[in-house]
């Protein structure tokens, strides 16, 4: 899937973005839109967007994104790891009262920043490789892997630039998001 990419200030960009469409992500600078179902047969790679492959190699933020407008089924058994022994499954209940809907992002996360020196992809591995059952220590975002769906989500994510912190613009990020949205986190976030 390609997109146009403009390059603009981030700041400002995530002060404006509606977290509705690949198009409102895209326009802010995000790249890659790679199904999880691709991640995982070929590794973390963007062969059609030269920049966000280029992307991958640095700090960075990403989203998980949802395509599908109708109502998400979730399954009580999801694919997530359970790393240190700890289950990594809740409730159907607990998975519904979290759904947000009215926009295609399903989580927000973050590669590097503060002292990390995390990269795009070795973060986006660690998740994918928690998807598909490894004990990784990728807790935060489970919820995606009790999605029915999982495997048609899309990952798209964009590197920061040296003066930028990938953890604040995670943080920013999200609370825009929560102000767009009564509050709300996106629905595999489980803390600002």
């Amino acid at each position: 899937m390609a997109f146009k990419v403009k390059i603009l200030d981030f700041n400002r960009i995530i002060r404006i973005m509606e977290f509705k469409t690949l198009e409102n992500l895209a326009e802010a600078g995000f790249g890659g839109f790679v199904p999880v179902s691709k991640l995982k047969a070929d590794g973390i790679h963007a062969p059609e967007d030269s920049l966000a492959e280029a992307d991958l190699g640095r700090p960075g933020v990403y989203m998980v994104v949802r395509t599908d407008d109708s109502e998400p089924v979730f399954v009580t058994e999801g694919s997530g790891g359970h790393f240190k022994g700890r289950n990594p499954n809740v409730s159907v209940g607990e998975l519904q009262a979290n759904w947000v809907k009215d926009t295609c992002v399903v989580y927000i996360g973050k590669a590097g920043g503060g002292s990390s020196r995390a990269t795009l992809r070795k973060r986006i591995g660690q998740y994918i490789r928690f998807g598909s059952g490894e004990p990784v220590g990728h807790w935060g975002g489970r919820y995606i892997w009790q999605l029915e769906d999982a495997d048609n989500l899309l990952f798209c994510w964009r590197a920061t630039k040296e003066w930028e912190d990938a953890e604040e613009i995670e943080s920013e990020l999200i609370e825009n998001f929560k102000s767009r949205y009564d509050g709300h986190r996106p629905f595999a976030n489980l803390k600002d």
